[in-house]
């Protein structure tokens, strides 16, 4: 099977080890690409809810072998830890097979861009202190999480395609909003301070390309609701791409350019759709 071949690719928000990732279509995008370097931007394994309801598939387990499979293969690999997996970060410096664990890392792009990569849990406010306020929001996230997979089961007896319930939610609630937007200045301006021209992150589960005063935050999105990553095509251009059923690029930060843009669905997606 031809794959198709990225310079870099960048991962998170898996969630190993809970009923709602989607490790099928993950599975699906790992033996479908191919890159130089993959980047796997924590909350991989979902190590805080397994000590409360220990939960553990096989395809879970075949998402952790295609990792060092890929890494075995001569793909760079970089583990960067998240909230959910923060156990790991102990790891730092070391390896997991051929997988280098590290805090942060920074990426430079074909066409030069240097951008910061790490979770992106330390621009959370919510996660500086665990409230009746911030335990509330939890909740209902996992409510949202439950209704997500009850609506997709029933979907799939339908033969209908993935839909991701929570981006109602998110992108038409004004605090949801918000809140996004606070975060996504937050993760700029801490790559501003350090040089740099961006920001990669994770954690709240909101795939998104934006500027902020001429500076890049791109968030690669999940694999529990959304399903997205974002990837680095060989001539810098960095694209939001969704996968599930229907396979699509999303958004595009163009080789030389720092406004992303809604992307056009590529020729490629269009066949992925067709076969899929």
């Amino acid at each position: 099977m031809d794959r198709l071949r990225f310079r870099s690719i960048f991962i998170s928000d898996v969630h190993l080890g809970t009923r709602d990732c989607r490790a099928d279509f993950l599975l699906d995008f790992l033996r479908s690409t191919r890159c130089d370097q993959l980047y796997l931007v924590g909350d991989i394994i979902d190590l805080e809810a397994m000590e409360q309801a220990p939960y553990w598939p096989a395809r879970h387990s075949e998402v952790l072998a295609e990792f060092l499979d890929i890494a075995a293969r001569g793909t760079a690999v970089t583990y960067l830890p998240g909230n959910h997996d923060a156990s790991l970060r102990g790891l730092a410096g070391q390896r997991i097979g051929a997988i280098e664990v590290a805090l942060d890392a920074v990426h430079t792009t074909a066409d030069g861009k240097r951008l910061r990569v790490s979770h992106g849990d330390e621009f959370d406010p919510e996660h500086q202190g665990k409230t009746w306020l911030t335990w509330f929001g939890d909740y209902a996230y996992r409510l949202i999480c439950l209704a997500n997979r009850k609506l997709n089961a029933l979907r799939r007896r339908l033969r209908l395609p993935y839909f991701a319930l929570s981006i109602l939610a998110k992108s038409r609630i004004g605090k949801a909003l918000a809140y996004i937007r606070r975060y996504e200045a937050l993760a700029t301006a801490r790559a501003r301070e350090l040089g740099l021209d961006g920001q990669i992150c994770g954690h709240i589960h909101f795939g998104h390309l934006a500027e902020h005063d001429g500076m890049l935050y791109l968030n690669d999105g999940d694999w529990v609701e959304h399903c997205t990553a974002l990837v680095e095509h060989l001539d810098g251009t960095l694209e939001l791409l969704h996968w599930s059923e229907r396979r699509a690029a999303l958004m595009r930060a163009a080789a030389g350019e720092s406004r992303p843009q809604p992307a056009p669905i590529p020729a490629w997606a269009q066949i992925l759709s067709a076969r899929g």
